[in-house]
């Protein structure tokens, strides 16, 4: 199962507002919903191409009320996140999953809220570097691409 995470702006209840439209809680209602993290909705998918497809379905609703789009591809990494972008990549086929996995946003955790990232490449020995940015209680490793990467 791939499991894609919609998470709110700071400004915006992201539940209520991709589930009081009917088009949005429509594409939503055969998935069991899951909050991962505070103002967020996610959904399990049958595969990463569904996910891509309903992420590309929601897109009105994504860029008006979501600040993140996430996506966790067992496959690809078990305790690691895809940007939205990399998953696509990775579905067209312009990446191969194990091509991933070096240029990382780490988000700091603060009150089970993803904040501030932190873009850093994965060390030699696999490790990630420790996010600094200020004290949080844990975080939450997001793959990216390289043009996500370099736009920072």
């Amino acid at each position: 199962m791939t499991r894609v995470c919609f998470v709110g702006a700071p400004d915006v209840n992201v539940q209520y507002e991709l589930l009081s439209r009917e088009t949005a809680r429509e594409a939503l209602s055969t998935y069991e919903r899951h909050t991962p993290f505070e103002n967020s909705l996610a959904v399990d998918t049958v595969s990463l191409g569904a996910a891509v497809s309903l992420c590309n379905d929601l897109n009105w609703y994504l860029v008006r009320f979501v600040d993140l789009t996430l996506v966790r591809e067992p496959s690809v990494a078990a305790d690691e996140w895809l940007s939205r972008s990399l998953a696509t990549a990775i579905r067209d086929g312009d990446v191969q999953p194990e091509e991933t996995g070096e240029l990382l946003a780490v988000y700091g955790l603060e009150s089970g809220r993803p904040v501030e990232p932190m873009y850093v490449t994965r060390r030699p020995d696999g490790t990630v570097p420790a996010y600094d940015l200020r004290p949080v209680e844990e975080t939450v490793v997001v793959r990216v691409t390289e043009a996500e990467f370099d736009a920072v």
